[in-house]
């Protein structure tokens, strides 16, 4: 039999609230749904005694056994309950050990045996997403959506011998958007919603409340599963019914239709407000009249005369493209020539066959380079186009996308008529006049060159901690969200431009988006100062000018990655020569933190883009803005569409996403520590993606008596209140010798009292707020914990009392090193300072190791080989002597221990984005 059990002892968060009753729960069932639900009510202090999930996929365990494992909540994965329609008694047995009290079944695909259903004092409660009697069984979405129903919802009902046909518990419903999908409403409603009902079911029965209102069979309806053979749409009824069927079926299994004679899935059904743009007709098989082509996507009427129109369309080979392609895609004829073009072509034909002398007829299928053409052929063959057909827009880059002659006129012609020109950025910009301008921010996702809506249509909002304000709505990324951006990735890498592209040139549109950086400097500035609360001066100066920085130094790289030649033993008597290339990886997925919001996606993705890949990049959820016009100058710059792709979104979905995705090859990350774990596991897990780490940091800086005094001073302070704390290096934790610790305080204190806070938009403002309300609550947890463990707290400590999420430069002394806020990272605005004895070199290098962090350390002291000494003992990837924060885009930046593993900037930094392939040739 195969199952497991974790019986590692659980821990309650201290913060979660305990109802007065409360149950002993099994949860039987699978997927984020039941992960969601089995939490929350363990937060609800209610005992989950046994998981009971499907076995691991392909080495990957279901995300409710992943949650409930790192609980050390017992969890069994059984494959089958039942052979032959008979409970399989092991099985049982090993759920009735567990002496559930309540059966909590989320989401279960499982059939379960009745002795088990039973079993509990209080029986089993299922969630099903209709609203019961109708739509029983397994597809209860997508037939609310087929059927047209004004109103969807879910029931919890009590579990029987039927098929979902036991008394209600609860239920709840929503309308039905006119464009709903099965995701959407999902999403929307049926996963949020169900979550809470689920908990409150629960509660209900614990208190003795649940009802059990019997099912009525009026009006009951059961529909099964359905299959690709029977989703052909009927496209012989009116258009809202079409629509209903397409958007019923929409990802799995997918509606369908003939054009062509091919199969065709149509996907993204929205109802027609208007009137159609104008656009080509497209004979579609059954239909009452021909569909059409149009910028926005494919145009479908129905008997009624009405329209609907779809995004999406997807071959029989599994090819998916916008519909708005569709005459573009390879899928369709060729472009019909008229009889001038046709001369054209053969004029064209005369100039290939006069640059490829070595062919004695130019074919159709002639390829330009199997040929023999170089590189100046390429350059000759566009000239003399141009020259023999003025106006036309060619460039060499046009020859390698189209090799063949067949595929060069069909381009020349497109390119003749205007029919393949870009189409302008379309951005809706959410605006804000502020600091003497007026800014423009993008706000959707970014995908495939575009900015758009997430798929669902889910916002939130983004807020300017100086006031805790409303900056705007930002569009919140779905799963779906970040597949389309990664397929967008992948085929600008494998058929783009992109993977063709010189690397010279390559290198140069790098360094036209630095130079647009450069030119939008005090915009993006303003932007990062009102969204991560940074001093707009610092933002100025390091979040936007090391951003450029930071791309101009990798735009260089472009035509330098080298790989080597290996002199190997010969095998006699032949001969060998091995080298080895750099290539890139292909698409990486970028994840960055909140406290450099711009510059942590340039140290990454200038690195990755320089190497030759595509990225589809996560900002922080609370910080998504500069990113996100970052996106805009990156099109204006040339960088073709789908090299770059920005999903604002939280890291539980859009991360995790891109953590488990198997086309994403590399995962490059900056946050917390048990994150970086996660993730770690997530790439091991789907398809050992590379993975470099910049996580947390306890960093220690040592200041000896025999330091300049007056830098120490300065140069402490910045170590801990740059860019108010919230500084992935900042000295975590400062060791004073004794015979300087009272002055080294006192100088500190009285230059703290001279620090401005206030709004980060005034020019003399030395301390802005904290980044977030979220994070300004744990920093004053910290220093409450600081204090009840004795510490001293000599300043600070306190939130400011004025609007926003401001706290005080804070410091405390006496730290002994068994304290909680000696071994944890605060990330703000604390200084936390020990002595250690006179002359204690090697004792206080032996506290300042003892840590499981090592991301950055300093030393502050006149005699050089002390300096060198810690120096050389200093367990971390950066050692700062006499200095502190000094980074540079030539430097390598990465920790050691549970600090991470991998660089950014520096040479080091292009190498964690390509590989080393080995070739070894006999002659």
């Amino acid at each position: 039999m195969l199952w497991t059990a974790s019986q590692v002892l659980r821990k309650f968060s201290t913060s979660s609230h305990y109802y007065q009753n409360k149950l002993k729960l099994a949860i039987i069932g699978q997927s984020l749904f039941g992960q969601e639900v089995y939490s929350n009510l363990r937060k609800q202090g209610h005992k989950v005694v046994g998981v009971f999930t499907v076995p691991d996929k392909d080495g990957k365990a279901d995300p409710l056994a992943v949650a409930a494992e790192k609980d050390g909540t017992p969890v069994f994965k059984f494959p089958r309950w039942r052979v032959k329609g008979k409970p399989i008694p092991e099985v049982v047995d090993a759920y009735k050990s567990v002496g559930a009290e309540l059966n909590v079944m989320p989401f279960c695909s499982q059939f379960i045996p009745m002795n088990v259903i039973d079993n509990p004092k209080h029986g089993s409660i299922i969630y099903h997403p209709s609203i019961l009697p109708l739509h029983r069984g397994a597809s209860a979405i997508n037939w609310t959506l087929i059927q047209g129903d004004k109103k969807a919802g879910f029931s919890v009902f009590w579990a029987d011998d039927g098929l979902d046909t036991g008394p209600i518990l609860l239920q709840r419903e929503c309308a039905v958007e006119p464009n709903d999908t099965v995701d959407t409403l999902y999403n929307r409603f049926l996963f949020p919603e169900g979550i809470k009902a689920m908990v409150e079911s629960v509660q209900l029965i614990a208190d003795g409340k649940a009802p059990r209102i019997p099912q009525t069979e009026e009006g009951a309806s059961y529909e099964g599963i359905q299959k690709k053979s029977n989703a052909k749409v009927n496209l012989a009824q009116p258009a809202e019914a079409i629509h209903n069927w397409i958007r019923g079926h929409d990802k799995v299994p997918g509606a369908w239709t003939v054009i062509n004679g091919q199969s065709v899935t149509l996907y993204g059904s929205s109802m027609l407000g208007g009137s159609a743009a104008a656009g080509q007709p497209l004979e579609i098989e059954g239909a009452s009249q021909p569909g059409i082509v149009t910028k926005n996507g494919l145009v479908l009427y129905g008997t009624d005369g009405k329209a609907l129109v779809v995004k999406n369309l997807q071959f029989e080979d599994g090819k998916m493209i916008p519909a708005s392609k569709y005459f573009s895609s390879g899928e369709s004829s060729s472009v019909e020539l008229t009889d001038d073009e046709k001369k054209m072509a053969e004029e064209i034909r005369n100039t290939w066959k006069g640059i490829l002398s070595n062919v004695s007829a130019i074919e159709n299928t002639t390829d330009f380079f199997k040929s023999g053409a170089a590189s100046m052929d390429v350059v000759r063959l566009v000239e003399e186009v141009k020259q023999k057909c003025a106006g036309v827009q060619l460039q060499n880059e046009d020859v390698y996308m189209a090799t063949t002659f067949q595929d060069f006129i069909q381009m020349f012609v497109r390119r003749l008529r205007g029919e393949d020109q870009e189409e302008e950025l379309l951005i809706d910009y959410a605006t804000k006049d502020v600091n003497n301008m007026t800014v423009k921010m993008p706000y959707q996702c970014f995908i495939n060159g575009g900015f758009e809506d997430a798929e669902n249509s889910k916002t939130y909002d983004t807020i300017n901690p100086t006031d805790g304000s409303v900056i705007c709505k930002v569009s919140y990324a779905s799963v779906g969200d970040v597949d389309r951006a990664v397929a967008a990735a992948k085929e600008a890498y494998e058929n783009g431009p992109w993977g063709r592209m010189n690397p010279r040139d390559r290198g140069s549109l790098l360094y036209k988006l630095a130079d647009l950086m450069e030119e939008h400097q005090e915009e993006l500035a303003t932007i990062e100062s009102i969204d991560s609360g940074a001093v707009y001066t610092l933002a100025l100066k390091t979040h936007v000018g090391m951003s450029i920085q930071t791309f101009r130094y990798f735009a260089g790289w472009c035509d330098k990655i080298q790989g080597k030649t290996i002199p190997i033993n010969q095998a006699r008597p032949n001969r060998n020569l091995t080298f080895t290339k750099k290539e890139p990886l292909g698409v990486c997925a970028i994840v960055i933190p909140w406290n450099y919001p711009l510059m942590m996606l340039a140290w990454k993705s200038a690195a990755c883009l320089a190497a030759g890949n595509t990225l589809v990049l996560k900002p922080a959820q609370v910080t998504p803005l500069t990113a996100l016009k970052f996106a805009e100058l990156s099109v204006k710059a040339g960088i073709p569409k789908g090299v770059i792709n920005i999903l604002p979104g939280s890291g539980g979905m859009v991360g995790q996403r891109l953590s488990d995705h198997p086309d994403i090859r590399k995962l490059g990350f900056t946050g917390s520590t048990p994150i970086g774990k996660q993730i770690m596991k997530s790439c091991a897990v789907s398809n050992l993606k590379k993975v470099s780490l910049e996580l947390g940091g306890k960093s220690p800086l040592i200041i000896f008596s025999d330091c300049d005094m007056d830098k120490a001073v300065r140069m402490g302070m910045s170590s801990v209140y740059f860019n108010k704390g919230e500084n992935c290096i900042a000295a975590g934790r400062l060791f004073v010798e004794e015979s300087i610790h009272d002055e080294y305080i006192s100088r500190v204190v009285e230059e703290i009292k001279k620090m401005k806070i206030g709004d980060p938009l005034d020019r003399s403002t030395d301390h802005g707020p904290q980044n977030h309300k979220a994070h300004l609550d744990k920093l004053l947890e910290y220093c409450e914990i600081g204090l009840k463990e004795g510490a001293t707290l000599v300043y600070g400590g306190k939130q400011v009392d004025r609007p926003g999420f401001f706290m005080e430069p804070t410091v405390f002394t006496d730290v002994e090193d068994h304290m909680f806020i000696a071994k944890e990272e605060s990330f703000g605005p604390v200084m936390v300072v020990s002595k250690f004895k006179n002359g204690d070199v090697d004792g206080v290098l032996q506290r300042a190791n003892d840590t499981e962090y090592g991301l950055a350390s300093g030393v502050f002291t006149r005699d050089i080989n002390k300096a060198m000494y810690v120096s050389e003992r200093l367990e971390a990837g950066t050692v700062f002597v006499n200095t502190y924060n000094k980074t540079d885009v030539a430097s390598p930046f990465g920790g050691f221990k549970q600090s991470g593993f991998g660089k950014d900037l520096g040479e080091d930094a292009l190498m964690e984005y390509l590989k080393t392939k080995a070739v070894t040739v006999e002659y």
